[in-house]
């Protein structure tokens, strides 16, 4: 796979992400034009950066002059020692319950770094065995049979469940989102993988299921147990919804169309009120080979995905037709689905829920209203893509797991479409304040299927019901839906209901459509920030059943230091700078906790924690920071235990297998191993 235009952005795109995790993570997504080809309504021409934060009661002089907590400072080098910061003591009587804690400073140490008066420990990581029985791991000694049965790479989601039988133990799910496989092995020839490679690539994908007891603190310790099992890229999947049986899924090994080998690319997702997993398939489209055909309805679906007519960056389809089109053309259409597991049946088949779309899903997260309906929030987290959610006709029925399951097989899916509260005429990019004063908008949700049981109805002319489940991004373009910056995770507040929503970032903005027209006849006409490089929280207050929606931005990451940051109105002389949100979790006191991925500010990723209401609102501290090269994903946060994913550590362009940049979390002269970190405090609960 060639890199998509990366001349283009060699001088825009500011992120600490690598080109090797650009390369086999995403396929290089943020290189070259963007995927979607219209001129609907762009979030970023509604308002300009610079009107946001002065809407939010903020001057535009930078504040680089005035004092600034510690966690403001410039980043440390990497060294040894303690990683902690001041006491706890030192914490302003003010903060909110749950933020309690001296934010950690931005450092590029290679190792996790927690405040003083907590502790950390590595539940598991890359390799560790899953299933009883499995060897150790050993790098240099992998085979395709043990890696099915150890721990797969690079963890992303994650989600606690209680144990159905033993009150001290918890069933912990995440998952695999991508194979790295020059960090992988030490003799990876990347023109010329071998069979074996790749067989082991397909077996680190998917997700686990891994018992855990209760250890001292908030600790946890891995088990094995008879729940424990590996979702990999061969295990057998069900089809459900408007997409089952279609003529556009069905393949010579799978006739019927309803039977998928696999899941891939699974990015964030979320855990129902019934105790089942959600997990959202992403970045399908880099796995793929030769994407030409003959079908034109086909080659619009490819080309609305961004997959490329050249060998993939992994060369599966060598081992394997489904990953070349040009010989299974139906394959891609099997996968960018959310997916259902119930970890607590080991036997059970897991589904891919086609009524909620067809995307690069970037999580699935559930609210449940007042009368007991389900609704389910998602991002499509591509540059220039939309956000949707379904708002399910069926209810919850307790401890029926089996009904439970088809919930998200019925209803109505949405894609949102924003609008701003001011003049069109007023909004030019100039950095001017509205006359309104205000900076949010308004918002409908715009209809594009409805399930109901075996039967299925489009709402978007010129597709059918099938057509909307598998070529959702063409429906909502044809909708009019308001295109994003990347939205990632949607999570919803569990004492308010407003809705959260993580826009990483938009390395350049005028790669496609109306804006990139308008930056080529007038540059000076328009945003003044071309890149939205350190990403912003958007804040919904939504009728979760209903089709109208109020919003404004939360926070304008990035270095609170200067004018083009802001953060709810707090005093930005007291918080953390933060960069690329993405992941989202809440504690049990509201507040809000995100992960990041790709630091543009010079410093490692981290996992902060903001408030959310109150006098407070918009109090930002950093908790926690991953080692150099690794992305924070998969927040967990309970009263006991904070838990984080600490994705690629040390995947680093000057490094190599031999030559790693990191050695965590083994130490020593050890290549990294992505793990998961589990944090508690030394007394009491999490930020109290």
């Amino acid at each position: 796979m060639a890199l998509k235009g990366r001349n283009l952005l060699s001088s825009l795109f500011t992120s600490s992400r690598s080109s090797l995790t650009c390369t086999y993570k995403c396929g290089n997504a943020c290189f070259g034009e963007a995927d979607n080809p219209t001129t609907n309504p762009y979030f970023g021409d509604q308002f300009s950066r610079r009107t946001a934060l002065r809407a939010g009661g903020l001057g535009v002089v930078a504040v680089g002059g005035s004092a600034a907590l510690a966690a403001c400072s410039a980043p440390e080098e990497n060294a040894g020692g303690a990683s902690s910061t001041t006491t706890e003591a030192e914490v302003e009587l003010t903060s909110a319950e749950g933020m309690k804690f001296e934010p950690v400073e931005p450092n590029t140490k290679d190792e996790v770094v927690v405040p003083e008066g907590y502790q950390q420990s590595v539940l598991i990581a890359w390799g560790d065995p899953v299933i009883e029985g499995a060897p150790e791991f050993d790098v240099h000694n992998q085979t395709s049979q043990d890696a099915e049965k150890q721990f797969g790479f690079n963890n992303d989601f994650a989600g606690l469940v209680d144990h159905p039988n033993d009150p001290e133990r918890l069933v912990y799910v995440c998952s695999h989102e991508y194979t790295t496989e020059p960090q992988m092995f030490p003799d990876y020839d990347a023109e010329n993988p071998t069979e074996e490679h790749a067989k082991i690539g397909w077996a680190n994908h998917g997700l686990t299921v891994l018992e855990v007891s209760k250890a001292e603190g908030g600790n946890l310790k891995r088990e094995f147990g008879p729940l424990n099992r590996r979702i990999t890229l061969t295990t057998p999947f069900r089809l459900t919804g408007p997409a089952a049986g279609s003529k556009y899924v069905k393949t010579d090994k799978d006739p019927e169309g309803t039977t998928i080998s696999g899941t891939m690319a699974n990015c964030s997702g979320g855990v129902t009120p019934w105790g089942t997993i959600l997990s959202g398939e992403e970045n399908f489209d880099a796995y793929f080979a030769n994407a030409k055909v003959d079908d034109e309805r086909a080659q619009k679906s490819l080309d609305r995905f961004g997959f490329e007519d050249e060998p993939s960056q992994r060369k599966w389809e060598r081992f394997d037709d489904r990953f070349d089109i040009s010989k299974t053309p139906n394959e891609p259409n099997r996968f960018g689905y959310v997916i259902e597991l119930d970890p607590l049946d080991p036997q059970s088949t897991p589904i891919k829920h086609s009524a909620l779309g067809r995307f690069k899903h970037e999580a699935a997260n559930v609210h449940v209203t007042k009368d007991g309906t389900v609704v389910t929030y998602s991002g499509d987290d591509a540059r220039f893509e939309y956000i949707y959610k379904f708002v399910s006709s069926r209810k919850i029925k307790e401890g029926d797991t089996r009904h439970n399951m088809t919930i998200l097989d019925n209803g109505t899916l949405y894609v949102a479409e924003l609008k701003g509260n001011s003049p069109e005429e007023e909004i030019d990019g100039s950095g001017v304040l509205p006359e309104d004063g205000k900076f949010d908008g308004t918002g409908v949700w715009n209809k594009l299927l409805t399930v109901d049981g075996d039967k299925a109805e489009s709402h978007v002319d010129g597709f059918s019901a099938e057509e909307v489940a598998i070529f959702t991004r063409e429906a909502a373009d044809k909708v009019g839906a308001t295109k994003m910056d990347r939205p990632e995770d949607v999570d919803i507040h569990p004492q308010t209901g407003k809705v959260y929503a993580a826009l990483t970032n938009n390395s350049y903005r005028g790669a496609t459509g109306e804006d990139a027209e308008k930056n080529q006849e007038d540059p000076k006409e328009w945003a003044p920030v071309k890149e939205n490089k350190n990403g912003m929280v958007m804040e919904i207050s939504d009728d979760h059943a209903g089709e109208k929606f109020t919003w404004n931005l939360f926070l304008v990451c990035g270095d609170p230091a200067t004018a083009d940051s802001y953060f709810g109105g707090f005093d930005k002389e007291k918080v953390s700078p933060i960069s690329c949100p993405d992941n989202l979790a809440f504690d049990s006191h509201g507040n809000l906790w995100i992960s990041t991925d790709g630091n543009a500010l010079e410093s490692n990723d981290g996992l902060y924690a903001v408030t959310t209401e109150g006098e407070t609102r918009g109090e930002l501290k950093c908790f926690l920071t991953v080692p150099t090269g690794a992305e924070t994903c998969g927040p967990i946060v309970t009263d006991e235990r904070v838990m984080v994913n600490v994705q690629h550590p040390g995947e680093d362009d000057e490094a190599a297998f031999d030559e790693p940049s990191s050695h965590w979390p083994d130490g020593g002269n050890s290549n990294p191993r992505p793990a998961v970190v589990v944090v508690w405090k030394d007394n009491g609960n999490i930020g109290v």
